[in-house]
């Protein structure tokens, strides 16, 4: 287990941390780099086209690994491999900037490259766009290749439209309602050609838009509402579930937390959001279905602990447990004592009765006096059970 928590340590959040990182540096340097080539003491070595280039498009590589880092925290497998090809551009664009300035950005995106790859099995999860993604790709992506192409045709009909550079540059100004004003139509056509690729390109990107910030916005809501986001919880490994609410589970939190990352499953909207308002991830669900234990991947936690009220319901969430993860540790806790064994046939590894062990912990303070050592006498009990 010590290899694991480790291994997540180092792995998958180092490697989203350096991404996120070598994505802000690109975007400084890049910035930095568009002015005059002062203080670079390899600039006599670089064509001055690449370095200009290297500039403005090194700020743009620092957007897209930001990007990737938001794709790499979902576990993306297509994140893995833009943000392997991105680092790599990253690097070059670094010296190819050639200043002392460029050094950090070039040692970050090298470190962080073995950070990435070496935790490619952490990243495998496949995009699965949605009907109307698709919809809307597909039409923001043919909207801005009829305006560019509209455009070229009729470039001898419009001022400042020479090259298919130009068009494209007319087809993105259009569509995102910026409009310099630096390309204008001259003629009725070109005008009527304007008015369509206006409408055209302002729905896809609307459309596009509200697609893309929907998903964005729904998980904001879910996490204000005390929810884990699906993301969140496909980087959960080697952590402690906590299956259900119950009296033990308050002071259970209390010993958990800053010790390991743990997930309590609830059985309500209203108990988890109280408790994600102290800082404690919840999911509601119910704790003895195998779609929620497979969500909260009980095959990779560290233990499993079922601490209700309800002996019945804990046995049903134990055994749940167990089927799907035969090699988890199972820690229950029985209300009553004579349901502690059937807690353990359910699959529990260790059954707790804190009614036995209060009542054996009073017995022994009675009959012994004040000189009882209580809290030896609670380590020789755990160590029976």
């Amino acid at each position: 287990m010590a290899a694991s928590r480790g291994d997540k340590l180092l792995g998958v959040r180092a490697a989203v941390g350096l991404t996120l990182l070598a994505g802000a540096l690109s975007m400084v340097t890049g910035i930095v780099h568009m002015g005059s080539p002062v203080g670079r003491p390899l600039v006599s070595f670089v064509p001055p086209v690449a370095r200009a280039t290297a500039g403005f498009t090194g700020t743009l590589t620092g957007f897209l690994l930001l990007g990737s880092a938001l794709g790499l925290r979902r576990g993306l497998r297509a994140a893995w491999y833009s943000t392997l090809g991105l680092l790599v551009v990253s690097a070059g664009q670094g010296l190819i900037q050639a200043s002392e300035t460029s050094i950090p950005l070039v040692v970050l995106s090298v470190l962080a490259l073995p950070a990435v790859a070496l935790n490619r099995r952490r990243f495998d999860r496949t995009v699965d766009f949605s009907a109307s993604q698709i919809a809307a790709f597909l039409a923001l992506g043919g909207s801005q290749v009829y305006i560019t192409t509209g455009a070229y045709a009729l470039r001898e009909q419009f001022g400042g439209i020479n090259t298919l550079v130009d068009a494209l540059y007319f087809a993105i100004v259009t569509s995102s309602t910026v409009g310099y004003g630096d390309i204008t139509p001259q003629t009725a056509v070109a005008r009527l050609f304007a008015i369509s690729a206006l409408v055209v390109g302002t729905a896809s990107f609307a459309i596009a838009l509200g697609v893309l910030l929907t998903p964005a916005i729904e998980a904001r809501l879910v996490k204000a509402l005390g929810k884990m986001t699906q993301s969140e919880l496909d980087l959960l490994d080697d952590h402690v579930l906590v299956l259900g609410y119950g009296d033990l589970t308050e002071a259970l939190v209390q010993e958990l937390s800053g010790k390991s990352q743990f997930l309590v499953v609830v059985p309500d909207e209203d108990l988890s959001r109280r408790l994600s308002e102290r800082g404690v991830d919840t999911l509601v669900g119910d704790s003895s279905d195998e779609s929620t234990l497979r969500r909260v991947h009980v095959e990779e936690a560290r233990a499993v602990v079922t601490a209700t009220n309800d002996d019945g319901a804990d046995a049903l969430a134990v055994l749940t447990a167990r089927q799907l993860a035969p090699d988890v540790h199972i820690v229950a806790a029985a209300t009553q004592r004579e349901n502690v064994d059937k807690l353990r046939r359910a699959g529990a590894d260790t059954v707790i009765s804190p009614a036995s062990i209060g009542s054996h912990l009073l017995a022994e303070s009675a009959l012994g006096g004040r000189d009882v050592d209580t809290e030896a006498v609670a380590d020789r009990l755990l160590d029976e059970i």
